[in-house]
């Protein structure tokens, strides 16, 4: 059977599954959306390094008891995090690091425009300099 190089092969439960372009690219959305809000990113950002609870997660962040847990509900509906429950605390964890690759990923991407500009302005500064 020939497939048709426009869409994807993933690995689900363990099996081959076909992923047509509309899907990824909404599910791609999906989580883009989950994390165009830059307190859900410091939150993921937070979890780097393994998890934490929740308490640690609005201590480092300077987070109220509210705002957390909107953020981390709309994490966790978008399977970014998982929660366990242990006692009266509830943990979180990056369900996946690929995730923060991903962040890093934009990270290097940023600095790479920034340092971009920052030239570009160096050698506007220096010609207006000359021309004076």
């Amino acid at each position: 059977m020939r497939i048709s190089s426009s869409y994807d092969i993933i690995l689900l439960h363990g099996r081959k599954s076909l992923i047509v372009p509309d899907a990824l690219r909404q599910f791609k959305a999906s989580i883009f959306q989950a994390l165009a809000h830059p307190t859900r990113i410091a939150i993921v950002e937070v979890l780097r390094d393994g998890e934490l609870p929740a308490g640690a997660i609005m201590e480092r962040l300077g987070l109220e008891q509210a705002n957390a847990s909107q953020h981390l509900s709309i994490l966790r509906a978008k399977h970014i995090v998982t929660s366990r429950k242990e006692g009266n605390q509830v943990f979180y964890s990056v369900r996946d690091f690929l995730l923060i690759e991903v962040l890093d990923v934009m990270r290097r991407y940023f600095q790479a425009h920034v340092e971009e500009a920052m030239t570009m302005l160096k050698e506007i500064d220096r010609s207006d300099k000359e021309g004076s």
